[in-house]
């Protein structure tokens, strides 16, 4: 636990808790459909707890001791006071910002009143934060998730220390831009065809006689202008030569601060090791570890559709190491199947709530919907008397 939370009286909490009253009676029966969406990898920052420590240390200060406890080791104090080194590995900033985004929807819960059962409809993720979604809805137990992504995190830092290792060269990834949804789907092709796949569902077939290490993939699929590629460094410039010697392609490339090759083959021991895992049953309960069916339906990154059984959860869930996160499509199936008018980001930095507000075209509150993204307890208050503008506005046009 960090120095900082042992000073902090019971009482510091902001005003906010007096709307805890005024929301607890629940949504309108017209309310709009609203959605709740969690960050990935890349977001952590030292003292990114902090805020939502001094405001709100009732509900704050128990679940980092939680945190500590569960992964017997000082995470809390990784995350407020660092080094950057120790928070950036792997093993330590993807709990950590699990932890952190769940934190901050059970200060949603108890110090606002936010009843997520009644206010929400769905739930996601954006890669590792697909663990914090299937908590928020109800799949997964907050400790089983949390030792599951620390282990995960372990794993996948050993596998790209041996990527690394047997290439000789660099690992990462490059976020590609392109001016528009057309130049996209033609570049997603071509790199499909340089790759030698000839369809984004071929990638296990054809991967198999081919060591893992020596490709490039397509590891998210993030809006309608923007891809991430993942892999070797050094291939994936030869790729961009080759788009832009033969291609007729020239996107703006920028390498993202990632040393591991996320959602690429090179992350199969992550793979291998969900599937064992999510076979073992709940350390806390002794039972199943995936609750189904759960309190709110969840999109799959694998396949940006509602995850259909136990089975099919615990099969995408492990899937996902390795596989594209198409966060575009879940977010267009929300946005045009299901007609979700509200989005709220829960967590660490503001790169999930952009992505979503460009899709659907919103930023801030539009009347009877919204995309909000909820980093600082000043944007939980502001979001929070959002929502309730827009039920309102629900109830007086039905």
């Amino acid at each position: 636990m960090s120095s900082l939370a042992a000073r902090l009286p019971a009482s510091s909490l902001l005003p906010a808790t007096r709307y805890a009253a005024r929301y607890s009676s629940g949504p309108p029966s017209k309310r709009p459909k609203t959605a709740i969406f969690f960050p990935g990898h890349g977001v952590q920052r030292v003292g990114m707890i902090e805020p939502w420590l001094k405001a709100y240390p009732r509900t704050v200060k128990p679940m980092l001791e939680e945190v500590d406890d569960v992964l017997r080791m000082p995470l809390s104090r990784i995350i407020a006071e660092g080094p950057n080194a120790s928070l950036n590995a792997t093993e330590n900033s993807q709990p950590a910002i699990m932890a952190t985004s769940y934190i901050i929807l059970r200060v949603l819960e108890n110090e606002f009143g936010f009843r997520t059962e009644q206010r929400v409809d769905f739930t996601l993720g954006h890669s590792l934060g697909e663990f914090a979604a299937l908590v928020a809805g109800g799949y997964l137990n907050f400790q089983d998730a949390l030792k599951m992504v620390r282990k995960r995190g372990e794993v996948m830092a050993s596998a790209t220390k041996l990527a690394t290792e047997t290439t000789g060269g660099a690992m990462g990834m490059v976020a590609l831009v392109t001016e528009d949804e057309n130049r996209l789907r033609a570049l997603v092709k071509g790199i499909y065809e340089f790759i030698g796949l000839s369809t984004e569902g071929s990638k296990y077939n054809s991967s198999e006689d081919v060591p893992g290490v020596q490709q490039v993939f397509i590891a998210n699929i993030n809006s309608k202008n923007q891809i991430v590629l993942a892999g070797s460094i050094e291939k994936i410039n030869t790729l961009l030569t080759n788009l832009r010697q033969f291609g007729g392609h020239d996107p703006r490339a920028v390498r993202l601060s990632s040393e591991s090759p996320f959602h690429s083959l090179m992350m199969r021991p992550a793979q291998d090791f969900m599937k064992r895992i999510l076979m073992t049953p709940s350390s806390i309960t002794n039972e199943d570890i995936v609750n189904f069916p759960a309190r709110l339906p969840c999109i799959s990154n694998v396949t940006a559709r509602p995850f259909k059984s136990r089975a099919d959860l615990k099969d995408l869930l492990a899937r996902q190491c390795t596989e594209t996160v198409r966060w575009w499509e879940s977010v267009r199936y929300l946005d045009q199947e299901e007609q979700v008018q509200r989005w709220i980001g829960i967590g660490p930095g503001k790169v999930g709530r952009n992505l979503v507000g460009k899709e659907v075209g919103m930023k801030g509150q539009v009347k009877g919907g919204g995309v909000w993204g909820i980093t600082s307890p000043q944007e939980a208050e502001e979001c929070i008397r959002a929502l309730d503008e827009t039920e309102e506005y629900a109830d007086h046009h039905a």
